[in-house]
C-alpha cells in the first residue's frame, strides 16, 4: 500500500470513528499510525502537507477561506484558545473551527504526531503550541 493510500485510509477511519468530544488526538492517532510525522497547515488555503516517516511529502488541497484579497486578522491567543476548547468539547465542525482560528489570526499550525504538540502561527511571527493527549487506536488496520 502507498503512503498516499495509507493517509487516506488513516484520514477516512479517524473521522469515520472519533468520538465527538477531544476527537482531534484519536484523528492525530489513526495519521500517526499510517506514518505520518508532521502536518503542515495553510489555513487560508486550507491546504495541508503531510510528511511521511517515509520521506515523502502528500498535499491535501481543500476549499480556500476566500478568494482574492483580505486582511489577515491579528492574533488573538485568547480567542484562539476558545476556538480550541470549543472544538475540543465537541462544538464545532471542522470547517468551524478552521474559520474560528482564521478569525483569531492564526496563519497556519504545524503537528508533531511524535512529540503530541500543535504549533499554530500568526502571520507576524506569533506562535502558541499546545499539547494533545496520547490515545490508543487499536482497530486501525494498514
Amino acid at each position: 500500500m502507498s503512503s498516499k493510500e495509507k493517509l487516506q485510509k488513516a484520514m477516512a477511519y479517524g473521522i469515520e470513528n472519533r468520538p465527538k468530544v477531544n476527537g482531534f488526538p484519536f484523528l492525530a492517532e489513526c495519521l500517526r499510525k499510517a506514518g505520518v510525522r508532521h502536518n503542515i497547515w495553510s489555513l487560508p488555503a486550507v491546504q495541508s502537507v503531510y510528511i511521511m516517516d517515509t520521506g515523502e511529502s502528500i498535499v491535501n488541497q481543500g476549499a480556500p477561506l476566500f478568494s482574492g484579497i483580505e486582511d489577515v486578522p491579528m492574533f488573538d491567543q485568547v480567542a484562539l484558545i476558545s476556538a480550541l476548547r470549543i472544538d475540543q468539547a465537541g462544538e464545532s465542525t471542522f470547517p468551524e473551527f478552521l474559520n474560528a482560528a482564521w478569525n483569531a489570526g492564526v496563519w497556519g499550525y504545524d503537528v508533531d504526531f511524535n512529540k503530541h504538540t500543535v504549533m499554530y502561527m500568526g502571520a507576524r511571527g506569533e506562535m502558541y503550541t499546545e499539547s494533545y493527549a496520547s490515545v490508543e487506536v487499536p482497530e486501525l488496520i494498514l
